[in-house]
């Protein structure tokens, strides 16, 4: 079966009507290179139907919480896939998550079965020996009625910022989000999946991989840029994906230079600051377009650049909303009305493929949804008069100097354009007199002499106001990262206010 020319197309309420479809047309597409295991689509369904068999035989049915820990891998699609049948909740745990994380998630899902090699105290578990033995069992025929308002999967926030919140989706919020992939999805796609599976990355793009017949190359576990490289290169990869910490990893390897990356036809990047600097050496080491997408955990999908933007738009702002997204800036936190073009407020979202609310916290739910189904993401920026979206960073980032707002995220994107600077995190922390000031964590550019705090302050004067200017300067080796690859600023903030100690007022 070749790969078909267009779309699946059909009238699909559920995941499981669309795999069917997808199995009859393009069954002996390859659905995933993993390694060196490959899957076709007619394998992947049958594989998930011998281990809904044996996850049945646990005692799961409808409604139930399957956890998977387990890094991404064929496995992984398939036990998500085995609960679907069964009309299952899928529960996808990162594996580098830590102890007390792991626990958490698992008492607040109540997960009766949990798919994972770990020693999981206390809890029901199929070990991946047993998952691959179970896709010989008998395949599961007994699928339950199921509608595209039931639920599909609890999508872990990364807890920067407290204990993680589990966002809910059904079917119809994976429909949604197909619908707004463009131009990250085109039918026989070849897209490189460089985060965890647990991921909102993957867990809400099922339906939009199944429509599209795409075809995931699942990059090993720990990441690593040569792997990254050696997938776009042998199999012939059209859509490359990563965070900007990835692409900055990939720029300077050395295999780059002998890598043959013409196949790709688009590169994208997202999920954390995304300096101009990186845009640009994107699009000049790969020759194809470059986007920039925007979104959160709770929404699934928001905003993202057009293929045929102008280079300042790709490289300073995150676009405009996808289809199907509507989007506002508001005052108070989200709750206060529009805010002007050019003002700086916080992302309302609204679409159908933002999550349905936070599973089993109901009065969380109700502080991140209002109660017209807008989502306040707690993220800020403003819109220029093209309707760009620029954002200024997390509510929680902005710090107050002397009675002036400042947006870490504007701060690091200039000091991102400075020779010495390779890579560079802005925190505000507490200090006499001024109330808070901005302490700059710098990744020295290499080869360069490090830069002084004199140097980053009258680079930042020149083209920002004075009072946005670092007052203090750390030089650091690396920028500690969070599990999803993302800058971890609570780790640096115990190191800011010893900085503001040493501060010279």
């Amino acid at each position: 079966m070749p790969v078909p020319e267009t779309p699946i197309t059909g009238d699909f309420g559920t995941l499981c009507e669309l795999f069917d479809a997808v199995v009859e047309v393009a069954g002996d597409v390859e659905a995933f290179v993993d390694g060196e295991r490959r899957l076709t689509f007619a394998e992947w369904g049958r594989a998930a139907d011998g281990v809904a068999t044996r996850l049945a035989g646990m005692g799961v049915g409808p409604g139930d919480v399957v956890g998977i820990r387990l890094p991404s891998s064929i496995d992984y699609a398939i036990a998500y896939q085995a609960a679907l049948r069964l009309g299952a909740v899928t529960s996808g745990m990162n594996p580098r998550l830590g102890v007390a994380e792991t626990a958490h998630i698992l008492d607040k899902s109540g997960a009766g079965v949990v798919v994972s090699d770990d020693d999981l105290d206390g809890v029901t578990r199929l070990t991946t020996a047993e998952l691959t033995e179970a896709t010989a069992d008998a395949p599961f025929t007994a699928r339950p009625p199921m509608a595209d308002t039931d639920p599909v999967a609890i999508v872990w926030t990364s807890g920067t910022t407290g204990k993680p919140k589990g966002a809910v989706f059904d079917h119809a919020c994976m429909r949604a989000m197909a619908r707004a992939a463009w131009p990250l999805s085109q039918v026989g796609d070849r897209r490189i999946s460089p985060l965890p599976f647990a991921h909102v990355g993957y867990m809400t793009r099922v339906w939009d991989e199944l429509v599209h017949v795409i075809t995931t190359v699942i990059t090993p576990s720990p990441w690593t840029a040569a792997d990254a490289l050696r997938l776009i290169g042998t199999e012939r990869v059209t859509v490359g994906q990563g965070v900007p910490a990835q692409w900055q990893m990939i720029l300077a390897h050395p295999d780059l230079a002998t890598t043959d990356t013409s196949s790709l036809r688009v590169v994208s990047t997202g999920a954390a600051r995304v300096p101009p600097e990186l845009v640009a050496a994107m699009r000049d080491a790969f020759g194809c377009p470059v986007v920039v997408r925007y979104t959160s955990t709770e929404a699934c999908v928001s905003t993202g650049t057009a293929l045929d933007d102008p280079d300042d738009v790709v490289a300073n702002t995150v676009g405009t909303p996808g289809p199907g997204v509507e989007m506002e800036l508001r005052a108070d936190e989200g709750r206060g009305p529009v805010v002007p073009v050019g003002e700086v407020g916080t992302v309302c979202l609204r679409s159908r493929a933002m999550m349905r609310g936070y599973w089993r916290e109901p009065e969380l739910t109700a502080a991140a949804i209002d109660a017209e189904g807008w989502l306040l993401t707690g993220d800020l920026g403003h819109l220029d008069e093209r309707g760009d979206l620029h954002l200024a960073g997390r509510s929680t980032e902005m710090y107050i100097r002397g009675g002036y707002n400042v947006y870490p995220v504007e701060i690091e994107n200039c000091l991102g354009g400075h020779d010495k600077v390779d890579r560079v995190a802005v925190v505000g922390t507490a200090a006499p007199v001024l109330g808070e000031i901005g302490v700059a964590f710098v990744v020295p550019a290499p080869g360069a002499e490090p830069p002084t705090l004199e140097e980053l302050r009258a680079w930042c004067r020149a083209r920002l106001a004075d009072y946005k200017a670092p007052d203090c300067l750390v030089l650091v080796d690396e920028l500690p990262l969070t599990a999803m690859s993302k800058i971890d600023k609570r780790a640096l903030a115990p190191a800011a206010a010893e900085a503001e100690k040493a501060w010279e007022r």
